[in-house]
């Protein structure tokens, strides 16, 4: 049953349909904040935020592996309840959206950060989030709910005004620099 309450841990009811909430708004959030961050490296309107270890840039897509497998072990070694859970969720959706963020390097390694593989992975898994935290509740949401879709809409809004104003100047200027970083990048 889709976003319908289960027996979770301890007895309690688990809400689904609350957890994928947290789970599709951490998702989303950290996608697009990824995808921000990048344009401006590149554009160089912020500094190089990259971390490189012996000359060799660490991609972002490790810093959510780690997160989902140190997550995995918290869930399954301890019996989380309430709050627990609900920074589970946030947690998961974060190392999802770092993850699947570069999602098309893991189908073509050495291939460029800008491949739509990433872009169609993401929307994929964000619209079955979307459907396992709305679609039987769409006709319960509070006035709360409502402030977490304004700031998500706003940030979803920013996000696409940058894409927008940066995709001409990407094509032509960022793909190749970041070919030129990683083709020149010392690599161990």
């Amino acid at each position: 049953m889709i976003g319908g309450p289960m027996k979770g841990n301890r007895d309690q009811p688990l809400n689904t349909s609350h957890m994928a909430r947290l789970v599709l708004a951490a998702f989303l959030f950290t996608f697009v904040t990824a995808r921000c961050i990048v344009f401006l490296i590149m554009l160089h309107a912020i500094p190089d935020l990259y971390v490189y270890m012996r000359g060799t840039h660490i991609h972002h897509l490790n810093y959510g592996i780690f997160l989902l497998a140190g997550l995995a072990g918290y869930l399954l070694f301890t019996n989380p309840t309430g709050r627990g859970r609900e920074i589970a969720a946030v947690l998961y959706g974060i190392g999802m959206g770092l993850t699947f963020d570069e999602f098309g390097m893991w189908m073509h390694l050495g291939g460029s950060y800008w491949q739509r593989a990433s872009w169609d992975a993401v929307t994929v898994i964000g619209m079955v989030l979307a459907l396992i935290a709305f679609a039987s509740t769409i006709r319960r949401i509070r006035p709360r709910h409502w402030f977490t879709g304004i700031l998500l809409a706003c940030a979803i809004v920013v996000f696409f005004v940058m894409l927008r104003r940066s995709l001409p100047h990407a094509g032509k200027t960022i793909e190749s620099k970041s070919q030129k970083t990683e083709s020149t990048a010392p690599h161990q």
